[in-house]
């Protein structure tokens, strides 16, 4: 048998009139956690006292508090431009591992690691920001723990160290930051505007407030003689720190609208004036898809559509040219396996006979020696082929040059002083190039050393130099240059710069430099920081005032 349930006179009524005060008993909870949440981390005090609440007046904290306040700001601006460098260089990234690596031995990504170190950084510092605005804007008094303060000091420390680092022994990263800050333009001006509108609401009701106040106490004023100068003064602070807060707000926003008016961005073009895309060459080879400087490598990057090969040689000790970037064969050759006492002994003091015996792929498949982070994982046909790639000669890089019609350009590198060929080591490599029976037009000869000989011997041979002087490429009839294309711009920054023509690469007036923002020239990209210089003439050398 069914029993009804009881019902206590008066019980529906409260349980009702609870459910109806419950929206707002949740609305009062949530924000007491959200409260108690930013204070805790801004202060570590994780109870809210309510004498925390600012007094009404032109200051929500203590003296102390305003000094050191500064520091915070600083500390976001230096993190957030360190963090912002640090991410544009990273077509350095390599570069960076690789001295480290000769300095201690050791493979890792170095360079990932200061990347989230200054994410890290620019992360901290600016959200101790956006939690004191928020307390500022809830109308608590701001008092950042001592913690806080010393982590701060500690990051103001770490982003200068950093930052003078970069502006002593790198100072072209800048030049990087620049030209990126120039294709980035557009967007940074679009979030620069939309955070300000963003800000200009709590800014003005910041405002509104102090001019309420302003008015409340000159109100009291009038109908208190006793205090009349003690409010004179409140009211002059609260003027001043009205014009001191709206006057630089408005005269930033003022300005982000008029910066459209000085922004050249690269990519603000139109179609038709675009020119054709670059032609590159296998730096290394391809050297994120095969061991660098093996002929996997250079195999790939004929494969990808190079438009020629780079590479590095050096000379065995019974004259064979080989392809090797180090000085010694640590890091892409099992030589500490083979024989641990020699690592560090000059590649050049090796025989063919034993440097042909190296294996000079499985550290390109080990975890640990991967030379880029963002590799993709290699198939199981191509990590076999990997694991069993050789040290190649130059006659082997020549060879496929030949059968594909790829250029090709190599760093000579002149062996030790033991070497039976010091002084003519590259007469023997020219008379290797000649023997290949490649064609001479194939190959951009880059080595100053004993020039002279090189155009006598094989004058097919394209002369390639350096960032030289403007009479020495014209004494020497040099019409190409290979250069790291930030010294190219650091040293045109250096100069006048007349006005630029719409392309892109360089060209040499009777005046000075001018800069080509739109490819018409041949530009060959030829590593990640090179590209090779092709001027449309060498007639426009002849007559150059401005000399890097």
């Amino acid at each position: 048998m069914l029993k009804a349930n009881r019902v206590e006179p008066g019980s529906s009524q409260k349980n009702r009139s609870l459910k109806e005060r419950n929206p707002c008993v949740l609305c009062t909870c949530n924000r007491q956690c959200y409260i108690t949440l930013i204070t805790g981390c801004y202060t570590c005090e994780w109870q809210v006292k309510q004498e925390k609440m600012s007094r009404p007046g032109p200051c929500c904290c203590s003296w102390r508090e305003r000094l050191f306040y500064p520091f915070v700001i600083i500390s976001f601006f230096l993190s957030v431009i360190l963090l912002f460098v640090w991410i544009e260089t990273s077509n350095e990234y390599f570069g960076f591992d690789w001295v480290v690596f000769l300095g201690t031995g050791y493979w890792f990504f170095w360079s990932i690691v200061l990347l989230s170190l200054f994410g890290i950084l620019a992360a901290y510092s600016s959200l101790l920001v956006v939690l004191a605005f928020l307390l500022v804007w809830e109308g608590y008094e701001l008092y950042l723990h001592w913690c806080h303060k010393i982590v701060i000091l500690i990051v103001i420390m770490i982003c200068s160290f950093f930052l003078w680092i970069l502006c002593k022994f790198w100072r072209d990263r800048w030049l990087t930051a620049g030209l990126s800050l120039q294709v980035f333009a557009p967007y940074i001006h679009l979030s620069s505007i939309t955070v300000m509108v963003i800000l200009s609401w709590p800014v003005a009701f910041y405002l509104i407030h102090l001019e309420e106040e302003a008015r409340v106490r000159r109100y009291k004023m009038a109908h208190n003689d006793r205090e009349r100068t003690k409010r004179c003064n409140i009211i002059t602070k609260l003027r001043a720190l009205q014009v001191a807060i709206g006057l630089p707000f408005f005269f930033i926003l003022l300005c982000l609208y008029v910066v459209p008016l000085g922004i050249h961005s690269p990519c603000i073009q139109e179609e038709g004036k675009l020119g054709p895309k670059p032609d590159f060459f296998g730096h290394r080879g391809a050297p994120m898809l095969g061991p660098e400087n093996t002929m996997m490598a250079f195999e790939k990057a004929v494969e990808q559509g190079a438009y020629g090969l780079e590479s590095d040689v050096h000379l065995s000790y019974d004259l064979v040219p080989f392809l090797m970037h180090d000085s010694d064969l640590r890091r892409t050759t099992n030589i500490r396996e083979v024989m641990p006492n020699a690592s560090f002994t000059h590649s050049s003091l090796f025989t063919w006979s034993f440097l042909s015996t190296l294996n000079a792929g499985k550290w390109f498949v080990q975890s640990r020696f991967k030379p880029f982070y963002k590799m993709k994982r290699l198939s199981k046909a191509d990590r076999e082929k990997a694991e069993n790639q050789t040290i190649p000669r130059l006659t082997d890089l020549l060879e496929l040059a030949q059968k594909e019609q790829k250029f090709v350009i190599f760093d000579l590198n002149g062996p030790t002083r033991k070497h039976p060929l010091r002084n003519t080591y590259v007469r023997h490599v020219v008379s290797v190039i000649l023997a290949s029976k490649i064609e001479q037009h194939l190959i951009f000869w880059l080595s100053s050393f004993d020039r002279q000989y090189v155009r006598n011997a094989a004058p097919g041979f394209q002369q390639v130099g350096r960032l030289f002087s403007i009479e020495r490429l014209t004494k020497e009839n040099i019409s190409i240059i290979n250069v790291d294309y930030k010294r190219l711009f650091y040293s045109i920054a250096l100069h006048k710069i007349s006005t630029p023509t719409k392309r892109f690469g360089f060209s040499i007036s009777s005046q000075s430099f001018f800069v080509w923002f739109f490819l018409e020239s041949p530009i060959f990209p030829s590593s990640p920081s090179h590209a090779i210089f092709l001027p449309p003439s060498a007639s426009k050398l002849s007559s150059v005032d401005c000399v890097p």
